[in-house]
């Protein structure tokens, strides 16, 4: 159990420190039924958008993958197209010549059935896109197999080996696609494992186990040590240090006592107490935002995956492209050709390339980032962080370390600093207070040596005492030096009053009535978010930060870092409203933060990124997830964002471009001068257009990403 020495003090507080903010410490006896709310296998994700993967997971389409290839390795080995083209002769036994057309069929009913669904769906919407394309490609290619396998009106176009190919190598493109989608439900789970499944309620016979759905307002309930609580409420009899970081995000514990107000989730960590239930269920603090996170998630699931755009094109330029085709020769004179120019027009016009432009980009991105300590989790937020304008930081735990830091000593009268931190180092040696460790590591990291102190005794809510060679030392806040009846010099004033101006926790040194000098405690910010900051600002990016600590703190960390805007004593819910604040404005966000009161304004922004210290409803809500507490992996994924946008761009042209040539090439527009393009070529060519857009996407790999690079 931690000491309760410390006192808060009435401008900046010095209380008890929790773990980093987010961190959830001690659960609950009677929580492990939430367990599973977490356990999110990422291919058991389904997508209920109304786009095109609309009703699918992920694992749908990896196992339709894998068999797809399966039975496309036969196809392709047994195909004459594919054998004239590589020079060797597939083997010949009875039956031989069917197995591309059964296997190939099977492919298409099987591997092809989500393109067919969604094409077929896209087509009743009037929105052709992606889905669309790979639906009439498959489908003129399966038709115009099967007419040359029948031998019926001697067509050469055996297309199955291209019908296998491109389905599996869809499949694959949608199977990377899915699995760099992330999902709202996790978010909204971790949020409801925060509760325990049972409460502790108290009776006139005593105390018995109910679920807490079976709680109701005006219900007493005990809550032990490490437990959580099960709704809202107000204390009626006991005293607690209550972990609140997971509802305000901030680190610091807070006493509560008879007639304060505690939050569901909340987690009470060195006493029991008892709890008058106040609200249950959806009407709890909790509950208020997982609706937040539901809401903010749904309003940021609406943008459309650039292939999509490029695919809609290219479904009306094949169509338009095969009409005239065939009008042209049957008007030639040729029906024949007119069947066969349609064909190759409608089969290549859906590039395996298109299919993998901006999935294979997105994969090589999301390894690249992995490397640099950085998850992409939504694929959209990978498009939208190039386009930020302002990343707005969470302070605690994230531009912050959410532990206290000894910033400075002063001293009364002809004291000397060093002697003065060595006693009080002394005192709180044998402290495990989160300021005792900060003092006492201070002072080893100036090489002080530590009297020996004994007789330590805690002393609750004023500080900690000790006697240290025969005198007695007392070290704590304000209510310590009411307690002795002492006064602070006018000499040490000046400097505590500063100290106090910016927020900072004073704890004064008291030896035997006489004030020695005092030290200030602040939460430490972290080296990197200077070099964060500044980076950030270079790239035109404006930096904004959110707390729920006074202004005067905030105040005092933005100088530091030299934050361009600053929103101090935030509620909650309001977190969520300051980035809906500065949309408003017109301005694109990028919201970093890593506790459960961060969710709601992860899942608003443009892009959420959670710090992976954080929360796993934090994580969550994110769209991405800096795997480590190093503010600066926001430069790499800004830098990513801007590469990885370019090498999209140029697999799009790439792929769009190459049908824009080889549909008229395919059509016969050259055919008066002896430039055809025959099935056969188109489909080499479609492949060697997918081996460009692959080399293309490699290129990422030469990007620098480690965050201790990014200048």
């Amino acid at each position: 159990m931690q000491d309760q020495q410390h006192t808060q003090h009435s401008t900046g507080g010095h209380e008890h420190h929790s773990p980093p903010s987010g961190t959830l410490t001690q659960p609950p006896a009677h929580g492990a039924g939430h367990a599973q709310h977490g356990a999110h296998n990422d291919d058991d994700h389904t997508v209920h958008t109304h786009g095109q993967h609309a009703g699918h997971s992920t694992a749908m389409f990896k196992n339709r993958f894998w068999l797809t290839l399966a039975l496309a390795v036969p196809v392709v080995y047994f195909s004459p197209m594919m054998g004239h083209l590589l020079g060797y002769m597939p083997p010949e036994f009875p039956g031989s010549a069917w197995i591309p057309p059964v296997l190939g069929t099977v492919i298409f009913l099987y591997g092809g059935q989500p393109f067919l669904k969604g094409g077929l769906q896209e087509l009743k919407d009037r929105t052709p896109g992606m889905m669309l394309l790979i639906a009439m490609a498959i489908t003129v290619a399966f038709a115009a197999s099967w007419v040359t396998s029948l031998g019926i009106g001697g067509f050469d176009l055996d297309f199955w080996w291209e019908l296998a190919l491109l389905v599996a190598i869809m499949l694959l493109g949608h199977w990377i696609e899915m699995r760099a989608l992330g999902s709202a439900q996790g978010a909204l789970d971790a949020l409801a494992a925060l509760l325990p499944d049972e409460a502790e309620r108290i009776t006139d016979n005593g105390t018995e186990t109910v679920p807490v759905s079976e709680l109701s307002p005006g219900d007493l309930v005990l809550v032990r040590p490490g437990a959580r609580m099960p709704a809202d409420g107000s204390v009626v009899e006991g005293q607690a240090e209550f972990d609140e970081s997971m509802i305000t995000g901030e680190s610091k514990t807070v006493a509560r006592g008879a007639g304060d107000t505690v939050v569901a989730g909340t987690v009470a960590t060195d006493s029991s107490v008892r709890v008058r239930v106040t609200a249950v269920g959806d009407q709890t603090a909790l509950a208020g935002i997982q609706r937040l996170v539901e809401e903010a998630q749904a309003s940021s699931s609406r943008a459309q995956a650039l292939a999509d755009r490029a695919a809609a094109f290219l479904f009306y330029f094949a169509a338009g492209a095969g009409v005239l085709t065939f009008i042209a020769w049957t008007l030639l004179g040729s029906v024949p050709e007119a069947v066969t120019r349609t064909v190759t027009v409608l089969v290549i016009a859906c590039p395996h390339a298109l299919g993998l432009a901006i999935p294979l980009v997105i994969a090589i991105s999301t390894e690249q980032a992995a490397r640099a300590g950085v998850l992409i989790k939504n694929r959209m937020a990978l498009e939208r962080m190039r386009t930020i304008d302002v990343v707005l930081f969470d302070k605690t735990g994230t531009l912050t370390t959410g532990e206290p830091e000894l910033k400075d000593v002063a001293v009364a009268g002809g004291a000397d600093a060093d002697a003065v931190l060595a006693l009080a180092a002394a005192v709180e040696s044998d402290s495990e207070h989160p300021v005792a460790r900060a003092i006492v590591r201070a002072a080893k990291a100036r090489n002080l040596a530590l009297p020996e102190a004994t007789g330590f005794t805690s002393l609750t809510g004023r500080g900690v005492r000790a006697s240290v060679d025969g005198r007695t030392v007392h070290v704590g806040g304000p209510a310590l030096l009411r307690e002795l009846g002492v006064v602070e010099p006018d000499s040490l004033a000046a400097s505590t009053r500063t100290w106090m101006d910016r927020g900072a926790a004073v704890l004064h040194v008291v030896d035997d009535g006489s004030i020695l000098g005092a030290v200030s405690m602040e939460d430490a910010v972290r080296p990197e978010s200077r070099q964060a900051v500044s980076a950030l600002q270079r790239r035109g990016i404006k930096v904004a930060m959110v707390t729920g600590d006074a202004h005067q703190v905030a105040q005092a960390v933005a100088a530091d870092l030299d934050i361009d805007e600053v929103f101090a004593e935030v509620l909650p819910a309001d977190k969520d409203k300051k980035v809906a604040e500065l949309q408003s404005r017109g301005l694109k966000v990028a919201m970093v933060g890593d506790g459960v009161n961060d969710s709601p304004a992860l899942a608003r922004a443009e892009v959420g990124i959670a710090i992976g210290a954080g929360t796993d409803v934090a994580v969550e809500s994110a769209g991405v997830v800096l795997a480590g507490n190093d503010p600066r992996a926001v430069l790499s994924m800004v830098d990513l964002s801007r590469a990885s946008y370019r090498k999209m761009w140029q697999n799009l042209v790439w792929a769009t471009g190459y049908n824009v040539l080889s549909v008229p090439l395919a059509a016969g527009v050259l055919a008066f001068a002896g430039v055809v393009l025959s099935p056969a070529a188109g489909a080499v060519l479609m492949s060697a257009s997918t081996v460009v857009v692959a080399l293309n996407a490699q290129l990422l790999r030469r990007l620098k990403l480690n965050p201790s690079e990014v200048r």
